[in-house]
């Protein structure tokens, strides 16, 4: 038999085999495609006088690391708007979100900016059956505000820090978002009679559904709070991790908050319960939190679970 210089033929008893085997092959189930994790959906809630178009930076990041993520940024309250009771923001932003938790019985994560963390700490409260995962709050004024900035000197052109808790703690100035979380040191008690969102949320004055909403708020699964010394409109900073000024001006941490000592919303039981990620980082400032690549990569893209 003619055959080619160097080339072995494979024995008779391989050949005769040979159609079974294929035969064999067409027969098994087919090996499956690797499998792609599915990601938790993603909303997202802006800040004061933002719109969704300031996330479009964020929005790359996540569908850049977490491919096939589904990410709702919500297009509400935008602009001058973002001034409306922050109570009604929330009843906005409820209506928004409950169908989008309904849909994903997994959980979702929740991604909020500046103001927009106080909308969502009130959701975590107010909403019973909320699946919430992840509420990454980024650069929020958690524990109220109290500082000179160009928004508060827009909207109140006369008044400074030192007197305008004659506006903000007044029935008309409650009508302001800004004034919703307005929390004068020197004050105390006109902040606590006169608050109609901070107070109540942080369970800092009595009201009939205090326990109720501490138990919604532990539902959570995890607390992520980001900021710091560099933002230049949280005033304190450490507002974003529950630190604030004491009548001296003196920042005191979250642990030597009363909200915190109290328990009065939950924050010491997520505390022992490992559930809450501090991640403070110098070098930015306000408006640049959402658009910093090292910042999500830092401090939101490991909990996008």
């Amino acid at each position: 038999m003619l055959g080619l210089p160097g080339l072995r033929l494979p024995p008779a008893g391989f050949l005769l085999l040979l159609p079974f085997l294929l035969l064999l092959l067409l027969l098994l189930p087919a090996t499956p495609a690797p499998h792609r994790a599915s990601y938790k959906p993603v909303i997202v809630v802006h800040g004061l006088f933002d719109s969704s178009y300031s996330f479009r930076h964020l929005l790359e990041y996540i569908n850049e690391t977490h491919p096939g993520t589904v990410v709702t940024v919500l297009d509400l309250f935008d602009g001058r708007e973002s001034l409306r009771p922050l109570w009604e923001q929330v009843q906005g932003f409820r209506e928004a979100v409950a169908p989008i938790m309904a849909k994903a019985p997994q959980g979702v994560h929740l991604i909020c900016y500046s103001q927009g963390g106080l909308v969502c700490r009130a959701l975590l409260s107010v909403m019973d059956e909320h699946n919430v995962d992840s509420f990454i709050s980024l650069s929020s004024p958690q524990m109220g505000q109290y500082g000179d900035t160009d928004y508060l000197k827009w909207l109140f052109p006369t008044s400074m820090r030192s007197n305008l808790y004659r506006i903000c703690y007044s029935p008309w100035g409650q009508e302001f978002s800004i004034c919703n979380y307005w929390h004068d040191p020197h004050h105390d008690d006109l902040y606590l009679n006169a608050s109609s969102f901070l107070a109540l949320i942080n369970g800092e004055r009595d009201h009939p559904n205090a326990t109720a909403w501490r138990k919604n708020f532990l539902r959570v699964g995890r607390l992520v709070l980001i900021g710091g010394p560099d933002d230049g409109v949280i005033t304190p900073w450490q507002s974003s991790f529950f630190g604030f000024y004491d009548a001296n001006e003196t920042v005191l941490e979250m642990e030597e908050q009363l909200v915190y000592l109290r328990d009065s919303f939950g924050l010491k039981t997520l505390l022992a319960r490992g559930a809450i990620v501090r991640c403070p980082m110098a070098g930015i400032s306000h408006t640049a939190w959402h658009s910093n690549r090292t910042l999500y990569e830092t401090c939101i893209e490991p909990w996008l679970s």
